[in-house]
Order: structure tokens, then sequence, then C-alpha cells
């Protein structure tokens, strides 16, 4: 068992890729115990033959469907026009844009290219530092994987039984609160930056408003139903597709064959990576539970102190690092099964769980070597993930702040519930 951990982190440390040194080390594992190879391919099949995990495509082609269609930079000006007076408001506008464009694409990575890809360059030209930018659509793309509808809730309600319903309503609080958090640092930091406008102007906001309403009802479709029990997660993801579609197509006239033909390869390219990494990771979690090694983490951590302080900050410190080195599937497939028994025998609500353990990974996305959105935020401004990880500190720092109330204040993830 030494020797199959040891391989996964050796084969990580030299940049294979997760889902290869998941599968790798697993298969190493199977012919050790002399275990039949062919059932690694029934529990890959088993472990994404779940109805639950049709959600994840779909949310990626609605989000992809948004960018295409115009839609998204319809939710960036109207950002742009209710805060951009403000001192920082362009950054602001992006944060704020993030928060809109979550409640469509569930997916953090998608978040920050298709926020990103407008504002950064903007920001740049009206005096922004290029760091300073890119960290800050690095940092509000994070909010991508809290605010419903989110991808790793998805894949953790799949994982532990829970309602994706309720985790997305759970989440709905902490999002907000991270993104008031991360706009008060942006704006500390923005002092260099000159403001494009000096005050409010109603009429501009009245016609962004407007012209992004239908952009709107996207996420209002999506929240408003699942809140409402009118569907459910997957088939929200499917409405979400439906509604960017005509509405791309009908209303704003931007999405034709060729993007839509676009929008479709990138979503399942990108779905692909994540339902590989689901499967081969899968197999991985059911090996460690045949060993029993869930159940001796758990014991260690256990045995450390029984303190619920103590352990909450442990699993946080334990999450936080495992985000920075593992990708975000990766880690929830492999160490949930592992730190949810844990928080629940301490008292923490399985659903406060879910959102702490999600708000974790999201700020191992702002960190290198494996932070999705720092790598797309860097890809986008052309700079370096070395000086966009020392611009994205302070956006860390007050990440972890928020963490640390989610998990020590239950009502912030319960009180909508």
């Amino acid at each position: 068992m030494i020797l199959l951990l040891l391989l996964l982190i050796i084969l990580i440390l030299l940049s294979f890729p997760i889902s290869l040194s998941i599968g790798v080390a697993t298969t190493f594992a199977f012919i050790k115990s002399h275990l039949p190879l062919y059932m690694i391919d029934q529990r890959m099949f088993s472990g994404l033959n779940s109805y639950m995990l049709l959600a994840v495509p779909l949310f990626m082609f609605a989000g992809n469907l948004m960018d295409q269609g115009g839609l998204s930079k319809r939710i960036v000006r109207l950002a742009e026009s209710l805060v951009g007076h403000l001192r920082g408001g362009l950054a602001i506008s992006a944060i704020l844009s993030s928060m809109l464009f979550a409640g469509v694409s569930g997916s953090a990575a998608a978040d920050t290219a298709a926020i990103g890809s407008i504002l950064i360059p903007s920001m740049i030209k009206r005096g922004y530092n290029r760091d300073f930018a890119a960290s800050v659509v690095a940092s509000g793309g994070s909010i991508g994987v809290i605010i419903p509808p989110s991808i790793p809730m998805i894949i953790y309600g799949f994982i532990t039984g829970l309602s994706i319903g309720k985790l997305f309503i759970a989440g709905l609080l902490p999002g907000l609160l991270i993104g008031i958090s991360l706009s008060v640092v942006a704006v500390i930091f923005a002092d260099n930056a000159y403001q494009r406008k000096n005050r409010f102007e109603l009429k501009e906001f009245i016609e962004a408003f407007k012209d992004s309403i239908w952009a709107l009802g996207t996420p209002f479709i999506v929240i408003g139903g699942i809140l409402g029990g009118v569907f459910t997660a997957t088939e929200s993801a499917a409405c979400a597709v439906f509604y960017s579609l005509i509405v791309g197509t009908f209303v704003y006239r931007e999405i034709n064959l060729k993007n839509l033909y676009k929008s479709a390869i990138e979503s399942i390219i990108t779905s692909s990576v994540i339902l590989i990494i689901i499967a081969v990771a899968t197999v991985f979690s059911w090996y460690l539970s045949m060993n029993n090694i869930q159940i001796m983490l758990q014991k260690a951590f256990l045995s450390f102190s029984n303190d619920k302080l103590l352990l909450i900050l442990m699993v946080n410190l334990f999450l936080l690092i495992m985000g920075t080195f593992v990708e975000t599937t990766a880690s929830l497939v492999l160490f949930v099964p592992v730190v949810a028994p844990i928080l629940s025998q301490v008292g923490i609500n399985p659903i406060t769980s879910g959102v702490m353990i999600v708000t974790n990974l999201a700020i191992g996305m702002l960190t290198p070597p494996l932070g999705i959105c720092l790598i797309v935020s860097s890809a986008i401004a052309e700079s370096s993930i070395v000086k966009l990880s020392k611009a994205v500190f302070p956006f860390l720092v007050v990440m972890i702040i928020d963490l640390l109330i989610i998990s020590f204040f239950q009502p912030v993830t319960t009180l909508l519930l």
C-alpha cells in the first residue's frame, strides 16, 4: 500500500497527467494484489454510470454557449455599468461578472476564461497592473465552483449521496461572502488604476440591463428551478443548454453552426477530462476502501485530538495542501470518503462539510502548480505563474479567512436550507 501511494506521488511530481498517474498506480496495485485486471474496467464503468453526472457536460456546454452566444459579454457590460464608477470599479466588475456567470457554467476554468478574455485586456488598457488584473479575474473565477450550479458539488453529491439541490442552495451565501471579500481586497490594491467614469449613470445601467436581461435569465432558470423544486440539477443543466442556445441564436443572433460546433467540441474535451479522472479515481478509491486505508486515515486524524476545532483546522489544512498538488475532481473522489466521516463525527452538518471541502479546493485553484484559474488567467494576460502567484496572495488570504468563517459558523451554509 505504501508503494501504491509513493508511486502516485512520484508520478504527480513528475508532471504526469493526473488521470494517468492514478490509473498507472491503481493498475500496479491490482497486479501486486493479484486482482483480475478486468475489474478495473468494470469499476470505471460503474463509477460513471450515473444520471447525476450528466449534469457535468451539460453545464459545460451551457457555459460555452453563453460565451459564444454573447451572453457573457452582456453580463460583463451590466456589471461594469453598475460598479464601474467606484474606485477599482473594473476590478469589482470582474468579480461581479464572475459571480453572475458562475450561475450557469459551474466551472471555475470556464468562468475565468470567459470573463478574463473580455476584462483582462480592458483592465490593462485602463491602467491596471497586468498581474493584478489577472489575479483579480483568477480569484473571481474560483467562485465558479461555490455559487450554484457547481460541478464539484455535483461530484460531491454523487460521492456522498447528498442532495445536489441542497448543496447548491448552501453555496449561495458563502459565494456571496467570498465575492464581497474579494471585491474589498480588489479596491484596496487597485489604487494605481484610474476609473472609467466618475459617477453612476442610470441611463447606461438601464440600457445594459435591457440588453442583458435575456442573459440573466439563464442563472435565474437554473437556480430558481432548483430552489423551487421544479427540476433536478441534471434537468436544470439541460434547460440551461436549451435556453442559452435559443437566446444566443434567435435573440442575440451570435451563435452559428461554426461556433456551435466549437462550443460542443470544447465541452466534450473538458468534460471528458473530468469524467476520465472520476472513472480512474473511483477505482483507486475502491481499492483503498478494500484495504481499509480510508478507515486508517480517519483513525490517524482522530488520534491527534478529539477537539472539534482542532480537527476542523487539521482537515482544512490537509485539503489546502492536497488541493495545491492534486486536481479538484481527483481530490474529491480520493479524499471525500476520508474527511467527510471525520467532519460528521465532530458534529459538522454534511451539507456544510460539502461547501467547506469545495471552498478548500477552490482555493487550490489559485495556487501553483495545478491552480487551473491561475493557469488560465496567466495565459490570457501573457504573464508568468510566478508573478501571478505573488499578485494573488492577498486574495488567497481573504479566501482562507472566509473558509474559516464557513467552517466554524454553520448558519452561513444552512440558513437558506
